[in-house]
């Protein structure tokens, strides 16, 4: 299905670019781990490109981002034109596509996302920050549902809590540095109410008692949704279940990592070693020998988050849809006014020079 040439590329991107998916991913069996890899390299590709693309000035450093975007709207349209552009991870994205007939509503999820990345879209509420996280996130849990030819809703909706989980605590982990990036990703209405002000900490990101409890809301939050996800689980093939509690358990780890150094992620960065992997891995595979005879939990038949309930109706569908979402196509739209705006203003400034 996939050229062996393109698997080991996309295998080395995730080993250098994403530690703990390449850690887990170990314990999926063959069939899945391949489409998984190809799955995540492009999906890292996608985020790398908007992540990088950076000039000298914030106006371009936004110009590009923006092209980074609108590059990976073409990129997609490629794929499931059955063309991919001739690079690996598209190569072997587009094979995936088609043997599992991907839903192209979860891959543009994502691109949705990251477009709200480049417009500089910020979060007023929690729900708009879970909003975000089932793009970039969830949506990715989605899509390892199908490449397990999983469709069942209640197993679909639990992958779905553990992509926010994890989202969540990424964006706690990267509180101080997306600060000094001069981005925020917690719920601003959180800040207010512990009172920190937006642009207060922007304008000087320190690790006081206001932040750290604000990050200690939201890991909070994510350890809910992790306990929710470990009931979609057993829903899984038994093969792919010690690969999914091995996610489950590194990233929460990652939580606790935080909560460890006093919630502090504007001075420190949290992560895992790989010894701690190592033990995380054994106690995966222990779990998923046990779910078997294990008891069943009623949280599996709970009702998707408001926010992911579109990932779950679109991955369940036995024939995916084929066009844009609304959603998408305004986010690409403003991208592609602001890019021409801006070609307008420096073909105004060669006509008349100050």
């Amino acid at each position: 299905m996939i050229a062996t040439a393109d698997l080991d590329a996309c295998r080395e991107l995730i080993r250098t670019g994403s530690y703990s998916f390449h850690a887990a991913s170990r314990l999926l069996p063959e069939k899945v781990r391949a489409p998984s890899l190809a799955l995540y390299a492009f999906c890292r590709v996608a985020d790398d490109a908007v992540d990088e693309a950076v000039n000298e000035g914030q106006q371009e450093d936004a110009e590009a981002k923006r092209r980074a975007v609108l590059s990976l709207r073409d990129r997609l349209d490629l794929v499931y034109a059955g063309r991919p552009r001739n690079a690996p991870a598209d190569r072997a994205f587009a094979a995936v596509v088609e043997e599992f007939e991907m839903p192209r509503t979860l891959p543009e999820a994502l691109l949705e996302g990251l477009a709200w990345d480049a417009v500089g879209k910020s979060y007023d509420t929690f729900s708009g920050v879970l909003d975000y996280s089932a793009r970039v996130a969830a949506a990715v849990g989605a899509m390892m549902c199908v490449l397990m030819r999983v469709r069942d809703p209640d197993v679909l909706a639990r992958a779905c809590d553990l992509g926010l989980a994890m989202q969540l605590t990424n964006i706690a982990r990267d509180v101080g540095t997306d600060a000094r990036s001069g981005r925020i990703y917690l719920p601003r209405e959180w800040m207010e109410e512990a009172g920190l002000p937006v642009e207060e900490f922007l304008a000087n990101p320190v690790a006081c008692d206001r932040i750290r409890a604000v990050t200690r809301r939201l890991l909070r939050a994510a350890d809910r949704l992790y306990y929710r996800s470990e009931s979609g689980v057993c829903g899984l093939p038994l093969a792919c279940r010690p690969g999914i509690y091995a996610a489950r358990h590194i990233y929460a780890a990652i939580g606790r990592e935080i909560a460890r150094n006093g919630y502090d992620s504007v001075t420190r960065r949290a992560f895992t070693n790989k010894r701690q992997k190592l033990v995380w891995l054994a106690v995966s595979a222990t779990r998923a020998a046990l779910t078997p005879i294990g008891p069943g939990c009623a949280t599996l038949h709970a009702a998707p988050e408001p926010e992911v309930a579109f990932l779950v109706n679109a991955a369940a569908r036995a024939r995916p849809q084929r066009g844009r979402s609304e959603a998408l196509i305004a986010v690409l739209a403003q991208l592609e006014a602001q890019d021409r705006q801006i070609a307008r203003q420096r073909m105004g400034n060669r006509v008349n020079p100050i």
